[in-house]
Order: structure tokens, then sequence, then C-alpha cells
């Protein structure tokens, strides 16, 4: 027995309600964001946008070594200096008139590295204080990477795109270019460990006044 054919029914026109009319329109002629280019990458602020965070794989950070190479050796580095309290607690001053900082350790890159042992990658560690209200003034590092650790108080952190806080403890991990402002908001003294690879050569200012303009690690 043969079945019926089907038979094809054209669905009702569907209509908006004469009150949202005007609202159907509108939305029609709302702008839609255009899709991001391919060939236009988005900024880097830090190696936390190359290599994710590795501050929250605690399993791929490595105890401190002799002469650290990568992000994650120098994060370890800073880690075990700020644990070690006695390294660093006693050298501490504050100064309400001008910035206090302390180089606790330089380690040039040594020539030839690989044959004798030496470093591969020079490095610098620095002891920052801050009193209330005592800032860096936005900068970068030039062509160096650096790990910012808050050994005790609270720092806060001040980028283009936005502002972190970071108390004890906390860790920055940021790559050459990086630019930041580092400030001490807070009504209790602050104290920071940085640990810069290769070591400083250069603190650009960012439109800072004349008062900010002090070439002191942060």
């Amino acid at each position: 027995m043969n079945s019926a054919p089907a038979s094809t029914v054209a669905a009702p026109a569907v209509t908006a309600p004469a009150a949202l009319a005007p609202a159907v329109a509108a939305a029609a002629r709302a702008e839609v964001p255009a899709p991001a280019r391919a060939d236009a990458p988005a900024p880097v602020e830090s190696d936390l946008q190359i290599a994710g965070d590795i501050l929250a794989v605690q399993h791929l950070l490595q105890p401190a070594r002799e002469h650290p190479v990568t992000v994650a050796d120098f994060v370890g580095l800073a880690r075990s200096l700020a644990e070690d309290r006695a390294s660093w607690e006693h050298l501490v001053q504050y100064d309400a008139t001008t910035r206090w900082y302390h180089r606790l350790r330089i380690v040039p890159q040594a020539l030839d590295s690989a044959r004798a042992g030496g470093a591969p990658i020079g490095y610098e560690v620095w002891l920052l204080s801050w009193v209330p209200g005592q800032g860096s003034g936005l900068h970068d590092h030039g062509g160096s990477s650096g790990v910012l650790t808050v050994l005790d108080g609270e720092l806060t952190e001040h980028t283009p795109r936005g502002r972190l806080t970071h108390r004890a403890g906390a860790q920055r991990v940021f790559a050459p270019g990086y630019a930041h402002e580092v400030v001490n908001d807070t009504l209790e003294g602050a104290v920071s460990l940085h640990v810069y690879f290769p070591g400083l050569t250069e603190m650009p200012m960012h439109h800072c006044s004349p008062a900010h303009a002090e070439h002191v690690p942060a």
C-alpha cells in the first residue's frame, strides 16, 4: 500500500508585536564588534602570558639551583631567599625621606659558563623597604626579566591593565619591558625582594614627576 506523499507546509511568518518593533530595529542596527585581526597580537605584559602561571603549578617549582636558568628557577631562588629571614631581616631599614634599598647578591654571567660551570645567566637580588605612601613611579626594567616577592606588609601594583594587591608571600613574574608602579598604600611598612635576570642596566621611567625620577629597583 502506497503511503500518501508528504506535503510541504510553509511555516507562517512570525512578526514582532508592534510594541517591540523599535527595540528589534535598534538591535538590528547595533554594531557587532569586529573579530580581532590574526596579524595583531595582544600586548605581552609578563612571562605568565607566554608560559602560563607557573606559580599555580607547584610541582613545576624546583628547589633553588646554584645557577638559575629558567623562570621557574628564579622564582625558586626568590622563594628560598624569602624563607631565609636570617639573611635579610636584620638589614632592613625604613627611611621616610628617600627610598631605601640594598643589593643582597650579584652574580655576573660567566663568559664560558658551559665549560667552566659558571652562571649561564647573570642576575642580581635587591631588598627594598616601603614606608606608608612611598612608591616607585611608573617604570619598566629595560631588557631584564624579574620576580617581585613581598616579604612583609602589603604592596599595590598599578599597571596599564589595572591594579593588583600583593600581600606577604605573594610573587609576581614579569618580562622585559613590563611597565608598572609599586606603591605602599597601607599604614604599615612593607618589605620586598626583587630578582632581576640579567642584572639591571636601565630602569626607564614613564611620565613620572621629577620627584620619582630616582632609579631605585622596584
